[in-house]
């Protein structure tokens, strides 16, 4: 922590400046009626997370345990510098700066308790290129809508129909599976199962970003989504494909609406991973023949693994809003780039201060389900080790359980403070181990 800790304190103070912009990156209440587009930005960002565990059951441990009693720390440093080309043109560029560990290396939890935490973690700081894409928004009528700018968005105006194609290195998670309330690690909810829906095998490296191209097509209330992705080389693998030899098609239909004079939105989102995948119950008949440990890596055939999942996000008052989500994938077939979740469930809170006059903070509530198969519990009986999880037996399966609460202090301008409390009950689906207590402080600062 002491050799990123400066870099952390450096970006963070820098989030309380006002530094020279264009002149069409004012506030929205400043512009215009008719804002000129922005022709350029920057912005950055840093958040560091500190987060540890005390003592919990653990009879015995395998590979991939969580393990009591530990504290880690993860930091990242980010730029976004956007540039406008010609009009509906964006191209974004995002280098970052990472270091630290999750705990057990981030590993332990199908739920993992720190989205901030990437399943590489290094002692010493390390630059990669986390994004970098074009975006080109085609307007197609139905009124203009003013759009604020933001981290990878430039600010101006745009048709409410309209037509948006984004390729290069970007997250799937930036189009897909979106919600107001539960998608930022680095602003409201930590863990895995609570920013995207579990059972969501996006494609990803082992950050948690891939190449590919997304269209996306507004039309009044209603939007549809495609993507085409490609997946690492092997699970959970630091490489990506390039020719989209392995690949993921996603879908996704959203439709906007207002209840009470509040807004809200449900999507329907669905994918298709197309790779060299291997099948639980023929890792374990191979186990069986040769007398060896089951391994998925033992029997990977080019194989198809589908999941859908519902993502649901409404307003009930000015201050308090709620999101739900649920989703499915086969679980005869391993998880490939994210994480061993077959089925899942979260329902949560989100509210903010006015009502004890501090406005910008948030407090946060949700609770998680996952689950697995059948043939995922007798995998990890036998030995296996999935994507995150495999306590090297798994005798006694259950469903693990996860409540998360948080309080985010808007400490300044671009600079907040929060305090987050997870309790995972099963964690890695073993009722042999936990419950486990996890508890965090985050820093997080923005300009």
């Amino acid at each position: 922590m002491t050799r990123i800790a400066p870099l952390l304190a450096g970006a963070c103070a820098l989030a309380s400046l006002s530094l020279p912009a264009p002149a069409a990156a004012q506030t929205i209440a400043d512009r215009p009626a008719a804002p000129v587009d922005q022709d350029w930005a920057i912005h950055g960002q840093a958040t560091g997370v500190l987060q540890g565990t005390p003592g919990f059951a653990s009879p015995y441990q395998g590979p991939n345990s969580l393990t009591p009693r530990q504290i880690k720390e993860t930091v990242d440093v980010t730029l976004y510098a956007g540039v406008r080309p010609w009009r509906g043109g964006e191209m974004w560029i995002n280098p970052e700066i990472d270091q630290g560990f999750g705990l057990s290396n981030t590993l332990g939890a199908a739920g993992f308790p720190s989205a901030e935490a990437y399943k590489v973690g290094r002692k010493s700081p390390y630059l990669r290129l986390q994004r970098l894409f074009f975006r080109q928004t085609i307007g197609l009528g139905g009124g203009n809508e003013a759009v604020a700018g933001a981290m990878n968005q430039l600010a101006g105006t745009r048709d409410t129909d309209r037509l948006v194609l984004t390729a290069g290195k970007f997250g799937v998670g930036d189009v897909f599976d979106t919600n107001s309330y539960a998608h930022d690690p680095r602003s409201d909810f930590l863990n895995w199962s609570a920013v995207d829906a579990g059972s969501f095998d996006y494609a990803a490296d082992a950050w948690g970003y891939t190449t590919g191209i997304a269209g996306e097509a507004y039309r009044g209330d209603w939007t549809l989504r495609l993507g085409l992705f490609n997946l690492s080389k092997v699970p959970n693998g630091e490489t990506l494909e390039t020719r989209f030899q392995q690949y993921q098609v996603d879908g996704e239909i959203e439709h906007r609406h207002r209840i009470g004079g509040h807004d809200g939105a449900l999507r329907l989102t669905l994918f298709r991973n197309r790779g060299q995948f291997g099948r639980f119950d023929d890792a374990l008949t191979l186990a069986a023949a040769s007398g060896g440990a089951a391994d998925t890596a033992f029997v990977r055939a080019r194989r198809t693994r589908i999941g859908a999942s519902v993502n649901g996000e409404q307003a009930v008052t000015g201050s308090l809003g709620l999101f739900a989500r649920a989703g499915v994938a086969d679980g005869a077939i391993e998880p490939y780039d994210f994480t061993d979740i077959d089925r899942t469930a979260q329902l949560g809170l989100s509210l903010k201060g006015a009502g004890w006059h501090r406005v910008a903070d948030t407090i946060g509530a949700a609770v998680v389900v996952n689950g697995i198969s059948t043939a995922h519990q007798r995998y990890l009986d036998a030995g296996g080790l999935g994507v995150l999880v495999g306590d090297g037996r798994l005798p006694h399966p259950g469903a693990e359980y996860i409540g998360e609460a948080f309080y985010k202090l808007a400490a300044m301008r671009g600079f907040e403070l929060t305090l987050d409390y997870q309790l995972i009950e099963h964690p890695g689906y073993n009722r042999d181990r936990g419950p486990a207590n996890m508890l965090a402080a985050r820093v997080h600062g923005g300009f």
